[in-house]
């Protein structure tokens, strides 16, 4: 392991580091023999601020990111940083990109566009049965779904995703090792099974803190094109989740099955503050700038073909599909801008 990764680890254990002074700590202090020789009072002095958690000492750190080194090498879980080529590129873009991310499973290819489904913990059934529905969509259209892994919105998505085999990102507020709540642990558990992926900037071990969660939800919005608010309450996460996406210029959504009753007025408030209102995957796509063609397959083949013999139409329009020019879901058809959006 190259000293700067080894490093790398025992700069992201420091508890009381923002991302930004991970980077910063780093760069003053680019061998492993200065990081262990440093006290909280030289951090404090080189950052230009003062922390109310004590820490321990930096070689500690090490130590422990030592032990980390271990488990990657054992295969336990496995670790991409931020100058990595498999480290998300979108995840670059954001203020506060995390130095590293843990991951378990199969990481998706970050060159395809991710939807965020997030939401209330404490759904209605008509908001859950969506999020479930929208998820499935999307994993049919061979999209990934991006989410918490908390119980409610974020299980259901996860849920939906790996129910209709399309892979799914859960970012979670502690350690790669933990499944967090213990109501969704089966859907993690499924979650990779499908090929999906368990993703935190926290090291391995590191229990689910209440802090953790608001910054966990930047890498979520970060990491998708769109983020979509299913249902949301005035004080849920998912708003703080609306908030990130915003400041990192990503699309933000509501659905419109979640805009009723006190379980949707954070939803209504991002509605009247300008967020587009959904009703499934189409509207989605539609603001990439792919556009729907209000038929169906035969409808769509006589079109391309101008014939009237049905087996050559189907035949054709299958063709287009499966060269990925057209995209064929619930009785719609979907084509590719011509800009490849």
């Amino acid at each position: 392991m190259a000293p700067s990764e080894r490093l790398a680890l025992a700069v992201n254990r420091v508890p009381f580091l923002r991302p930004l002074e991970k980077f910063r700590v780093m760069a003053l202090c680019p061998e492993t023999d200065r990081f262990a020789n440093l006290c909280r009072g030289d951090i404090e002095q080189i950052l230009q601020r003062r922390f109310d958690d004590p820490g321990v000492p930096a070689q500690w750190y090490l130590e422990a990111a030592e032990k980390d080194r271990k488990g990657l090498t054992r295969g336990r879980f496995q670790c991409t940083f931020y100058w990595s080529r498999g480290y998300p590129p979108q995840l670059r873009e954001i203020y506060d990109p995390p130095l590293l991310l843990y991951h378990r499973g199969e990481l998706p290819d970050w060159s395809k566009p991710l939807v965020a489904i997030v939401g209330t913990r404490h759904p209605t059934g008509q908001a859950r049965e969506i999020a479930y529905a929208l998820a499935f969509e999307l994993a049919g259209l061979g999209l990934t779904t991006v989410s918490g892994l908390a119980r409610g919105i974020d299980a259901e998505a996860h849920r939906g995703s790996s129910d209709a085999g399309g892979q799914s990102v859960a970012v979670l507020g502690n350690g790669v090792d933990i499944l967090f709540p213990g109501s969704s642990a089966e859907v993690g558990r499924r979650l990779l099974a499908a090929g999906g992926v368990l993703l935190s900037e926290y090291p391995p071990g590191d229990p689910p803190l209440a802090r953790n969660f608001p910054a966990r939800n930047r890498i979520i919005s970060g990491l998708a094109r769109t983020t979509v608010v299913v249902q949301a309450p005035l004080r849920s996460g998912a708003l703080i989740t609306a908030d990130y996406a915003l400041e990192q210029g990503r699309e933000l959504v509501v659905h419109r099955v979640g805009l009723a009753g006190e379980r949707g007025a954070g939803s209504r408030r991002l509605a009247e503050q300008g967020a587009a209102v959904i009703a499934d995957a189409a509207d989605i796509l539609g603001d990439w700038g792919w556009v729907q063609r209000g038929a169906d397959r035969k409808q769509l083949a006589a079109r391309m073909c101008g014939c009237e013999n049905t087996g050559k139409q189907l035949a054709r329009a299958m063709e287009e599909e499966l060269a990925g020019r057209i995209v064929c879901r619930s009785g719609r058809v979907f084509e590719r801008s011509k800009d490849g959006k």
